[in-house]
């Protein structure tokens, strides 16, 4: 039975390396703060046959790597990623599933004492379950509660821990006794490799929708620029087409002459009345009629006034 020495290991972990390295050329850095080893198991388990992780020490990935860049230039400009606890995805699938697989795979977890806190963690008000026994605890802590029923209830909700706060003891514990794990942890995505290219992962995040948007407002921009300028081009000709419509209709408009795309408008002008839709003159039919009615009652009173005034 062979044994393999440390040098043994750091040979077929360069050679690992470079294999994908060749392999892939999109990579996802992907930091591993706080993440155990079954659910690394358990995102490894995922990723099969459309990635493949890889973790390391910083220093073999660094030295690995430039050592790959007089092969593969392009990975010059994944070395200055390799910082900190990250881990290495190359990914065969494109890198919205395996974003998806990824935050599959976070985890709840308790606030434990010096750890800081990514999220802002509120302790609502209501029963607690605990015994009465236990009222102190909470009063250390500066909550106010009452007894319900045999147990602690708080009054009002608690705002215990700001984002990037250092949870304190008194904190870990008052949320372990509530059972509250107010964190969740997991592979966190920080920057995309991509042939050469790197930038931050939050570029994942836009849609479709929103390039297209941004597309339409540039060419709104372009658009107006070319009217003001007086330069025409494709994005700006069609508003000068229909500028010009606009000048024609107006010119002739009060004129007997009449060409064929004013047709619509002019009949419209001449006969309101045609275009004016049935509900709408449903509605307005009741209207005459309470009026008249208004007028008619109107002078039976003043003959009543007048009579009245007279003989009295």
């Amino acid at each position: 039975m062979s044994i393999r020495t440390y040098s043994d290991k750091k040979v077929a972990y360069f050679e690992k390396l470079n294999r994908l390295c060749e392999t892939y050329n999109k990579i996802l850095v992907v930091y591993a703060d706080h993440v155990g080893s079954r659910q690394m198991a358990k995102i490894r388990q995922d990723l099969r046959g459309k990635g493949v992780l890889l973790m390391g020490k910083n220093t073999m990935i660094r030295t690995c790597i430039r050592a790959m860049e007089v092969k593969i230039p392009q990975l010059e400009a994944l070395r200055p990623c390799v910082k900190q606890n990250i881990g290495l995805i190359f990914c065969a699938a494109n890198h919205a599933e395996i974003r998806q697989i990824i935050q599959e795979n976070r985890i709840p977890a308790p606030a434990r004492q010096g750890v800081i806190a990514p999220v802002e963690v509120t302790v609502s008000a209501g029963g607690t379950g605990l015994d009465p026994g236990q009222t102190s605890f909470f009063q250390t802590l500066g909550i106010a509660t009452k007894l319900t029923k045999g147990q602690i209830e708080i009054l009002t909700d608690v705002n215990l821990i700001k984002p990037g706060d250092k949870v304190t003891a008194s904190q870990s514990t008052l949320l372990q006794k509530l059972n509250i794990k107010p964190f969740s942890y997991g592979l966190e995505m920080r920057q995309v490799y991509d042939n050469g290219s790197v930038y931050d992962a939050s570029v994942l995040d836009i849609q479709d929708s929103d390039i297209i948007q941004k597309f339409l407002r540039g060419v709104q921009n372009v658009a107006a620029l070319s009217r003001q300028v007086g330069l025409p081009n494709e994005v700006s000709v069609v508003h000068s087409v229909l500028e010009a419509f606009k000048m024609c209709v107006s010119l002739v408009l009060d004129t007997d002459f009449i060409f064929e795309e004013m047709k619509p408008i002019k009949e419209r002008l001449d006969n309101p009345d045609a275009f004016v839709s049935e509900t709408p003159a449903a509605a307005t039919t009741p209207a005459p009629t309470t009026a008249q009615e208004t007028k008619e009652e109107e002078p039976e009173e003043e003959e009543e006034d007048f009579g009245f005034d007279l003989f009295g």
